[in-house]
């Protein structure tokens, strides 16, 4: 049975997200993404253009975030907390992207994006001042990939020994403060 153009590409991407999340951006290659495909490398060039294009493509993340506006104001900032605790803990190709987006300037974009699209939108309605919503995002971002970045990527060992409640207790207030004092 033959592909599609649009089954091909899709099984790129699948291939290319759990081929980044097992060897991470570097050591995957385009070659190693064709063959789990069964493909040419030619396709993938064809349909992506280039690595960072295809990584790019391949890390789409939706952050599924809770209603928060539904909640009670006081609640907001530790529901923010463990919701984010819950995605770096089941999605490992967030880390991924994370840990590519310090040293690779179109993950990071791509994590910018992801942030600025779906953290925003929650910020501005949860702030008193919406014009404010960019920089409350951007701080509340500043937290959660802090936190993400040295409990699931550098591995702190404080921060690492940490419970969810401690880390709740500790960030929860922080973010409440950016996104609604």
């Amino acid at each position: 049975m033959r592909r599609t153009s649009e089954d091909t590409k899709a099984a790129i991407l699948a291939a290319a997200r759990e081929r980044f999340a097992a060897d991470g951006y570097e050591k995957a290659t385009i070659r190693a993404i064709a063959a789990d495909v069964g493909i040419d490398p030619a396709m993938v060039m064809r349909y992506f253009g280039n690595k960072e294009k295809l990584f790019a493509a391949a890390a789409h993340f939706d952050l599924h975030f809770p209603d928060l506006p539904s909640l009670a104001p006081e609640e907001v900032g530790h529901a923010m907390v463990r919701h984010f605790l819950a995605l770096w803990e089941t999605n490992e190709a967030l880390q991924v992207l994370l840990r590519t987006g310090v040293t690779n300037e179109a993950a990071a974009e791509r994590m910018r994006e992801i942030f600025a699209t779906q953290l925003g939108p929650v910020a501005a309605r949860l702030c008193p001042d919406p014009s404010s919503a960019p920089v409350r995002a951007g701080l509340a971002a500043s937290q959660i990939l802090g936190m993400a970045l040295t409990r699931y990527i550098l591995r702190l060992p404080p921060v690492v020994a940490m419970t969810h409640d401690e880390i709740v207790a500790w960030l929860g207030p922080t973010i409440h403060r950016y996104l609604i004092d």
